[in-house]
C-alpha cells in the first residue's frame, strides 16, 4: 500500500517530496487555485467553519476523517489507487499488454485532451453552485453542498498532477487555463455544454448531483480502465468520493418527492404549489432537463472519437470486465435520423461505444427514478416519474437536428417549440421555484417546507447537529 504524506504542504500518496521539480510547480500552481476559489467558490462562505470530510488515506477503511473546516484552508491533495501488480491493457488493438506508466508519445495529445475535458468539469461545478448557500434548505444540505464542491476542487488537483507530471509545458499551461475558464461566461466558457448551463435553484442542484455526477461516474469508470495507469489510478479514488455526490442527488431529489407528494395530499385540489411545495409535474420537467443534457455528455451515437480511444487502449468502456469481446469487433443497431425519419442502421461496434456507456448510465438513473416512484406508492399518488427518451432534447449526436417528445416520437421543430413549456422548465416554472428559496435556513434541524428531512445525519451525527457553523469569524 502506498504512503501518504499528510504533512505535506500538498498531501499526497505519490512521493512529491521526491520530484522536487514537480513539488515546486504544484506549490507556485496552488496559491492561484487558493485564489481562484476565493473569488469563484462558494460565496458567502469563506469564514465559517463546515463539517467536512477530508481524504486522508487510499485504504477501504478509515480513508477520510471529518471535522470543522475553512474551506480555504481544505487539505487538497493528490490521492492515486494503489497499483495492481502486473495490470495488463484490457481492451482495444493492445489487450494483453503491460499499462503504461508514461505517455506513449503518440498518444500524448489524445491523453491530454481526455484529461483537461474530464478536469475541466470539476472547477465548473463549483462556478455554477456558488451562490446556492443563500438559498439552502437546511444546514445538512448546506454541508453537502460544500463537500461535494470541495471534492471538485479535490478531483480537479488529482488531473493537474497528471497535467503536470507527465505532460511538461504544454500540461502547466493547460493547468493554468482550467482555472482561466468559467462556466457560462460568453467569452471565455467551459468546455462541455451541461458545465456552463445555470444551476439557479436547490432543484437544480439535486438534479445535478444526479444526473450531471452520474455521468461523471460513468466517465471516470470508462478513465479507469486506461491503460495510462496512472490516470486509472486517479480515476479509481475519485470513485470513492464520487458515491457521496450521487448520493445527495438521489436522496436530496427523492426528499423533494416525498415532500411534495405530502403537499399534494395535505391540499384539498391536490396543489402541492399551494401548499408552499413543489408540484410533481414541474419535478418532472426538471428531470427531463437535466437527464437530456447530460446525455449529451456521452458524445455522439456514432464516434470516431470513441473507436480511436479505444482502439488504442486509451478510454474504455466502464466494467470492462463484463464485457466478452474486449477488442470490440461487432456490429451494433442504432436508431438514426435520416431525411427527416428514424431509420435502424447497422453500426461498427467500435463506432459505436459511447451508447454502451449511455445505456448503463441510463438503467444506473432508472434504478434511483424507480426509488421516487416507490416514494409516490408509498404516498398513495398514482403519478410516476420517467426518464426521457435519449432522443429527447439532444443538442449532439444523431439527433441533434431533430425534435422529439418526452417519449421519443420525432415531430416538428415548430411543435416542439409550441409544447417545451409542457416537457422543460419555464421562466415562469423557475420563477416559482425561486419563490420558495428566498433566504437560506440556518437553524440546526429545520428544513425549508419544499423538502422532507434527510433520513439520517452525517458521519453518525443527528439531522440536527450544526453541520455549518453559523458564527462565521
Amino acid at each position: 500500500m502506498t504512503t501518504v504524506d499528510l504533512g505535506a504542504r500538498i498531501p499526497n500518496n505519490v512521493n512529491l517530496a521526491g520530484d522536487p521539480r514537480l513539488q515546486r510547480a504544484l506549490e507556485q500552481w496552488q496559491p492561484r487555485f487558493v485564489d481562484w476559489w476565493k473569488e469563484m467558490g462558494p460565496e458567502g462562505f469563506l469564514r465559517h467553519q463546515v463539517f467536512l470530510r477530508t481524504a486522508i488515506d487510499v485504504g477501504a477503511e478509515g480513508w477520510a476523517n471529518f471535522d470543522y473546516v475553512q474551506m480555504p484552508d481544505y487539505r487538497w491533495g493528490i490521492f492515486l489507487s494503489d497499483a495492481e501488480p502486473d495490470r495488463r491493457i484490457g481492451f482495444g488493438d493492445h489487450v494483453g499488454q503491460p499499462v503504461w506508466q508514461e505517455v506513449p508519445g503518440e498518444h500524448r495529445a489524445a491523453l491530454r485532451r481526455l484529461i483537461v475535458t474530464q478536469a475541466d468539469t470539476e472547477p465548473a461545478s463549483v462556478e455554477q453552485q456558488r451562490r446556492l448557500g443563500a438559498i439552502c434548505p437546511s444546514l445538512y444540505d448546506l454541508r453537502n453542498l460544500f463537500q461535494v464542491n470541495v471534492e471538485e476542487g479535490r478531483h480537479l488537483w488529482a488531473m493537474v498532477y497528471l497535467l503536470h507530471s507527465h505532460f511538461g509545458k504544454d500540461g502547466r499551461d493547460e493547468a493554468d487555463e482550467l482555472l482561466a475558464r468559467r462556466a457560462g461566461s460568453a467569452d471565455k466558457p467551459r468546455i462541455l455544454g451541461a458545465f456552463n448551463a445555470p444551476v439557479e435553484d436547490w432543484v437544480d442542484f439535486f438534479m445535478f448531483t444526479m444526473f450531471t455526477d452520474r455521468d461523471g461516474k460513468y466517465q471516470l469508470l470508462s478513465l479507469a480502465e486506461s491503460a495510462f495507469d496512472p490516470l486509472s489510478r486517479s480515476c479509481r479514488f475519485m470513485l470513492t468520493e464520487e458515491a457521496h455526490h450521487l448520493f445527495v442527488g438521489e436522496t436530496g431529489v427523492d426528499r423533494i418527492v416525498r415532500r411534495s407528494a405530502e403537499l399534494t395530499r395535505l391540499d384539498p385540489n391536490g396543489d402541492a404549489a399551494a401548499q408552499g411545495g413543489i408540484p410533481l409535474p414541474l419535478i418532472q420537467k426538471y428531470i427531463n432537463l437535466w437527464c437530456s443534457l447530460c446525455l449529451d455528455l456521452f458524445g455522439g451515437e456514432v464516434s470516431s472519437n470513441a473507436a480511436t480511444y479505444f482502439a488504442a487502449g486509451l478510454k474504455g468502456r466502464a466494467h470492462e470486465r463484463r464485457y466478452a469481446d474486449h477488442a470490440a469487433t461487432g456490429v451494433r443497431t442504432l436508431s438514426l435520423v435520416e431525411d427527416g425519419k428514424l431509420v435502424e442502421r447497422e453500426i461498427a461496434e467500435r463506432l459505436a461505444l459511447n451508447e454502451d456507456v449511455r445505456s448503463d448510465y441510463l438503467e444506473d438513473c432508472q434504478r434511483a427514478v424507480d426509488r421516487w416512484n416507490k416514494t409516490l406508492e408509498k404516498a398513495g399518488l398514482d403519478l410516476r416519474l420517467t426518464l426521457p427518451s435519449r432522443r429527447f432534447h439532444r443538442q449532439i449526436g444523431a439527433y441533434a437536428d431533430a425534435c422529439f417528445t418526452p417519449d421519443g416520437a420525432l415531430i416538428s421543430r415548430a411543435e416542439f417549440e409550441r409544447r417545451q413549456g409542457e416537457w422543460l422548465p419555464s421562466d415562469a416554472d423557475r420563477g416559482f421555484v425561486r419563490s420558495l428559496q428566498t433566504r437560506a435556513v440556518m437553524t440546526p434541524g429545520q428544513m425549508a417546507n419544499w423538502i422532507a428531512a434527510p433520513a439520517k445525519g452525517i458521519d453518525g451525527k443527528p439531522v440536527d447537529f450544526e453541520y455549518v457553523r453559523t458564527d462565521a469569524g
